[in-house]
């Protein structure tokens, strides 16, 4: 595995003129790996680094986050795809893997940008009129309008983690807990990186591209590259019924589940080398080309 510290950091102009920030690790084929709510390149140094040995892993923060610039007035799929469309032009990649919003964002660019080859997606949140996944929206937007960021990170955690105890544990415990778990992290985010307190207000941004792209899984039949499509076994049911549904309409998916993890296995702090060895293999698969 390639050292986390083993890393360049650059740059890229996205069409509107928002700067894109991104770490890079490795070298070979380039890979980019799209983060999802609530994170930042930060999120993914493992899983690069796992990758690192066989492609040059391109780890942006999305817009609105660290490196990068304003999510823009005009913000939507569109600015996302524009994003990676400038990253994929500018490093030379054609492929691309994202989790959660970011394997929105990637399903999305695979059906429009001609320069991808492949794309991985990691249970992308699919949003239908039977299966929601953004009925927590509108609470943790009230939140966020009286200044109660704790409580909105409360709201976030349980509309959208793994099933376990932020699911069943009251509020009256969690928000005076995670109220100080904010200052902490605050205090202790290292150099480069984002804050968690930083990162709690961009949720708002991603839950509009899941309200932008809802119940529109028809689109996605025209999806010209092959897909690999990952999932946890003990991820939320509405992310399962996306999976489903996405694999029914692909024209060339491969599905994996893997069985002892949930929505963030991708990230640091979930199972990122297991994530890995079925990136590399689809990614370096001369099937695939």
């Amino acid at each position: 595995m390639t050292d986390l510290a083993a890393q360049t950091i650059g740059s890229v102009t996205s069409a509107d003129g928002t700067r894109i920030g991104y770490r890079r690790f490795g070298k070979g084929p380039g890979l980019v790996l799209v983060h999802g709510s609530m994170m930042a390149s930060q999120n993914f140094t493992r899983l690069a680094a796992a990758l690192a040995d066989t492609f040059t892993i391109v780890v942006p923060d999305r817009r609105g986050r660290g490196m990068s610039g304003p999510f823009g007035a005009d913000y939507g799929v569109a600015s996302e795809v524009e994003d990676l469309r400038a990253l994929l032009d500018a490093t030379g990649s054609q492929d691309a893997f994202g989790l959660s919003s970011g394997a929105l964002i990637v399903l999305e660019s695979a059906r429009q940008l001609p320069g991808l080859r492949r794309v991985a997606l990691y249970e992308p949140p699919l949003s239908f009129v039977d299966s929601r996944s953004t009925d927590w929206v509108p609470r943790y937007d009230r939140e966020m309008g009286a200044g109660h960021i704790a409580s909105a990170f409360v709201t976030i955690a349980k509309g959208t983690t793994d099933p376990g105890p932020m699911q069943w544990l009251p509020r009256f415990v969690l928000v005076p807990a995670l109220r100080l778990a904010l200052l902490a992290s605050g205090r202790e985010t290292p150099d480069g990186d984002v804050a968690i307190a930083d990162l709690i207000p961009t949720a708002h941004y991603d839950a509009r591209l899941v309200l932008e792209l809802a119940d529109s899984l028809d689109r996605y039949r025209s999806v010209p590259v092959p897909v690999l499509l990952l999932r946890g076994a003990r991820s939320r049911r509405y992310l399962q019924v996306a999976c489903d549904r996405l694999a029914g309409v692909l024209p060339d998916v491969r599905s994996v589940e893997f069985p002892m993890v949930g929505h963030l296995a991708a990230d640091n702090d979930g199972k990122p080398e297991l994530v890995a060895t079925e990136l590399r293999d689809f990614f370096s698969s001369p099937s695939a080309a």
